[in-house]
């Protein structure tokens, strides 16, 4: 999640060059079926499900089923956290040819950010991380300062194999206001959401380029990744971004066709919904999935 209560960038002035101009929506449907059964870049794996959430011990069995149904439709996933049975996530991918994004999950507890780095740097020395990223939107959420955060990043990058890229995940403003961050990283995972900053869908894929080439300017020719993108198929609506099913299925279609397009590295928010998400931030935080919380395809 990286809301902004206000917008970060301007709307832009024409209506967006999209992929699903004079699509019936039947036609929209099979184009998106097309995209999935061809195959994405990446998914961020959903880990949870009804009555479960973060601090839950989740079992191997049950990320093992949500890979299989994954498996047909990505090359990539994404996890969030080492600890707590998240670990099963990048070592069941690789059993399935799945390459992984691996994320420790850093807050203001020291305990628990100790495992979570020590989680990763074991993870990736028994070869199951292709990148390692160093926290996820802990300098929007305030959890740590920015020395803290470039003394895990640092600790990583000395501890695990020298060929797997370290990188930090943030919405895309945050690599260009804090520049040690973005030296520090290897790889730039840049979070891109127009719907929390109350675009309109009509507006929603050019306003995504503008997040994603913001982030590529301060990067300096380092590698860019859209870490997380998505819209929510039900909610409440933000200052004009509406929640629907045909907002989120324009949506990824435009995004999937236009990183395909671009050759733009892109792990789609979300995998499956997760009822707990209705806590941190309302009723659109369960309906971010492809899948619903029963893993069935919603469109």
């Amino acid at each position: 999640m990286s809301y902004r209560a206000e917008q970060y960038l301007s709307l832009p002035k024409l209506n967006q060059d999209n992929y699903i101009i004079g699509k019936t929506e039947i036609e929209k449907r099979d184009l998106f079926k097309e995209i999935l059964f061809g195959g994405v870049h990446g998914f961020c794996f959903s880990l949870y499900e009804d009555g479960q959430k973060p601090g839950d011990i989740i079992s191997e069995e049950q990320v093992r089923r949500r890979m299989e149904i994954l498996k047909p439709h990505t090359s990539w996933v994404r996890s969030f956290s080492c600890t707590e049975g998240n670990e099963h996530i990048p070592r069941i991918a690789k059993e399935f040819g799945i390459k992984t994004l691996v994320g420790a999950w850093l807050g203001d507890d020291p305990e628990i950010n100790e495992r979570e780095i020590e989680g990763l740097i074991k993870l990736a020395k028994e070869g199951y991380v292709d990148i390692a990223a160093v926290g996820n939107e802990v300098m929007y959420r305030k959890d740590l300062t920015e020395d803290e955060l470039l003394e895990f990043i640092e600790k990583v990058r000395q501890e695990i194999p020298s060929n797997i890229p370290v990188g930090y995940v943030d919405a895309y403003y945050e690599f260009v206001i804090k520049p040690r961050i973005t030296e520090a990283c290897d790889i730039i995972l840049a979070n891109c959401y127009p719907f929390w900053e109350s675009c309109p869908a009509e507006h929603s894929l050019n306003y995504m380029k503008q997040m994603y080439h913001q982030a590529k300017h301060a990067a300096g020719g380092k590698p860019v990744i859209i870490s997380e993108t998505g819209w929510p198929s039900k909610g409440e609506e933000l200052k004009g971004a509406f929640p629907s099913e045909k907002n989120a299925l324009d949506y990824f279609i435009n995004t999937q066709l236009w990183c395909m397009d671009e050759e733009i590295p892109c792990f789609y928010f979300s995998s499956f919904d997760e009822a707990w998400k209705v806590g941190p931030e309302g009723e659109v935080g369960a309906h971010w999935g492809i899948w619903d919380k029963n893993e069935e395809l919603k469109y």
